[in-house]
């Protein structure tokens, strides 16, 4: 493959990163110095080349250490100049669904006589990813990601050094917005952040906890989606709780002033940047025709929780999270709001809660928490699709989705972390998590968080039959003075999928059009899910923290999981059938190839198979699965 198109420089990076800290008032130090722009880069690389492993995107010569499971792994390459490189990094192969960790020791470079630390990733994309069959054009803009991802997380690294967090004294929405900046564990373009420059980045990013005024715009009623649920009022009451009864008649005011009638428009918020970088620009025939009518900022102001385009209410919590349109790529995801998801988000909302009503374990027991998106705009004008070169960039460029806050379902006692804070680290290099489990211990604090986290969603895949992406951002874990006591789940307006005849009660699901993607051909593809997202990217992460801090094995916690998840099977022996279709304890399963996904050309198959540390752990319980029933049954028996 010829070389990248334009690969950015990791020197220029780190320049940027500097000049971006002096000139938004940062420290005087630049915030891309050594300590934090290396040890920042040595994340990246870490990631990159886990993921490329384990993605089976490139094949890699492995020395197996004698006296440990320390492996050393080789990629070869080639330079610009056709000469031989290798990029040298030592690891091992988990319990955790095959993944590889590779170990803190920096990945080394090999050209002709010349060993040295790896200090460019665009160069290792080029020089060995370049060796694939990548699509050369996908290539180079990933190498751009992961160069924006080392910019943005150093700003960011130094940011946190600065200000001297200590995590463990901040409340759920310190945490949210800001405190925790670690990004994807596992993806490694985790804060590439396409389409911000670093001073944007400083604005909107959510590490810099700076305030946001919200603009907002009126669109004509005839080229809107525009949604509420029947429990939560009207759309014009939600309008006058964001915007004040004062605001709201100005709003009218200004549109009569244009000639507009204010029954045939609806109100809807816009991220300043997003107005400021391409709705003025796209949307600028709809604004002239008076189909698009600006009115200015106005509002609470808010603060960018760890998704960047969800806002928390800074005034008052208890008020909506809101849910904005950017046209940003980050984590190699474009951060649109479709028309057809913002018009399904209150109708996924009410199945979910009113399937979760039906069942007793759920609201009695698990008392889990769906935070609803209970209202919804969007710009869906039926003549969009004609919008020709300019359409992709328009479709979904202007939505708003109204989440329910969580303060208004916590009990007196209860505190809320998000679930990603459970794998985070203190300054002084601690676990968040460290003083629970002395507290409680490991074995017993993992047991709980089993039953407060894990089995109430498994129970809504199995048992309901509804599978949530409830990995990540999208779960929070409420707890009692460190023990976890039950979980909230968000985030369902594009991720939940259900498999027809696996419906508990079919009766309520909607009638979802195709276009959604909501059902499932084959009810594995609930195992794939829920093993792929709750399991795969939140339970993995903390068993290897937990190996990895405190040296607790992980084929003990997934021993625990696995008791879990049995002992819940024996409490609902009237599911049995539901739970071998869905087979949790499978021999493998199947998860997302996310790297693959941004190098590789559309159509081919993203997901890869991989061992289901579940499986190994019901055996070592001398528990198996037949491989074609998936009927549980005890060794011998």
């Amino acid at each position: 493959m010829s070389g990248l198109v334009n690969p950015p420089a990791a020197e220029g990076a780190a320049a940027e990163a500097g000049a971006a800290s002096r000139e938004n008032g940062g420290s005087s130090r630049p915030a891309a110095a050594a300590d934090a722009y290396t040890a920042v880069r040595r994340r990246v690389f870490r990631q990159l080349i886990e993921s490329v492993l384990y993605e089976g995107i490139v094949a890699a010569d492995k020395e197996q250490a004698d006296s440990s499971d320390s492996t050393l792994f080789r990629l070869h390459g080639f330079t610009a100049g056709a000469e031989p490189v290798v990029y040298e990094c030592r690891g091992r192969i988990t319990s955790s669904f095959g993944r590889i960790r590779l170990d803190h020791t920096p990945v080394l470079r090999r050209a002709g006589q010349s060993v040295k630390e790896a200090e460019s990733l665009a160069a290792f994309v080029e020089e060995v990813l370049g060796r694939t069959e990548a699509d050369s054009l996908k290539l180079s803009a990933f190498a751009g990601e992961v160069e924006q991802t080392l910019l943005h997380d150093t700003v960011a690294y130094e940011e946190r050094i600065s200000r001297g967090l200590r995590l463990g004294e901040l409340d759920y929405d310190a945490l949210e917005s800001g405190a925790l900046n670690d990004g994807h564990p596992y993806h490694p373009a985790y804060k590439s952040r396409i389409g911000f420059d670093p001073a944007d980045n400083r604005a909107f990013g959510p590490e810099f906890r700076t305030s946001i005024t919200l603009m907002w715009a009126a669109v004509r009623l005839a080229d809107a989606v525009a949604v509420i649920d029947s429990e939560a009022g009207s759309l014009e009451e939600l309008w006058r709780q964001e915007l004040g009864e004062i605001v709201l008649q100005q709003f009218r005011h200004r549109l009569m002033e244009e000639g507009c009638d204010p029954a045939a428009y609806v109100l809807l918020p816009i991220h300043p940047w997003q107005w400021r970088e391409h709705i003025s620009r796209l949307f600028l025939a709809e604004i002239r025709s008076g189909r698009i009518i600006p009115l200015g900022e106005a509002g609470s102001s808010y603060l960018p929780q760890q998704s960047i385009r969800t806002l928390a209410n800074r005034i008052d919590a208890g008020k909506p999270y809101v849910k904005l349109s950017l046209n940003l790529i980050n984590t190699s995801s474009s951060r649109q709001l479709l028309p057809l998801f913002v018009e399904n988000a209150p109708v996924v909302t009410r199945w979910l809660k009113r399937a979760a009503a039906q069942d007793r374990y759920l609201t009695e027991e698990a008392r889990l928490i769906l935070l609803g998106e209970f209202a919804g705009v969007s710009y869906a004008a039926p003549d969009q699709a004609a919008a020709g070169l300019l359409a992709a960039q328009k479709r979904g460029a202007l939505g708003c989705i109204w989440r329910e806050s969580l303060s208004a379902y916590l009990q007196e006692g209860e505190t809320a972390v998000p679930f990603t804070a459970l794998c985070a680290m203190e300054a002084d290099g601690r676990p968040y998590i460290s003083s629970w489990l002395s507290e409680y211990g490991v074995d017993q604090w993992v047991e709980q968080l089993m039953e407060a986290c894990v089995l109430p969603v498994v129970h809504l895949a199995v048992v309901q039959g509804i599978a949530l992406e409830a990995h990540a951002q999208n779960m929070v874990l409420v707890h009692r003075d460190g023990r976890p006591v039950r979980a909230a789940l968000k985030d369902f307006h594009e991720d939940v999928l259900f498999y027809r005849p696996g419906l508990l009660h079919p009766e309520l699901c909607p009638p979802f059009t195709e276009d959604t993607g909501f059902e499932a051909e084959r009810i594995e593809q609930i195992r794939y899910l829920t093993l792929g997202a709750l399991f795969f990217i939140n339970l993995s992460e903390l068993a290897l923290l937990l190996a990895e801090q405190l040296g607790y094995e992980e084929g003990r916690f997934w021993d625990i999981a696995a008791g879990s998840l049995l002992q819940h099977m024996e409490r609902f022996p009237e599911y049995a059938d539901r739970f071998q279709a869905v087979n949790l304890f499978a021999e493998t399963t199947r998860v997302e190839q996310l790297t693959k996904r941004r190098l590789y050309p559309e159509g081919l198959s993203l997901m890869h198979e991989v061992p289901n540390p579940l499986y190994a752990a019901a055996r070592r319980r001398g528990i198996h699965a037949d491989r074609r029933t998936g009927a549980y049954r005890k060794a011998g028996v």
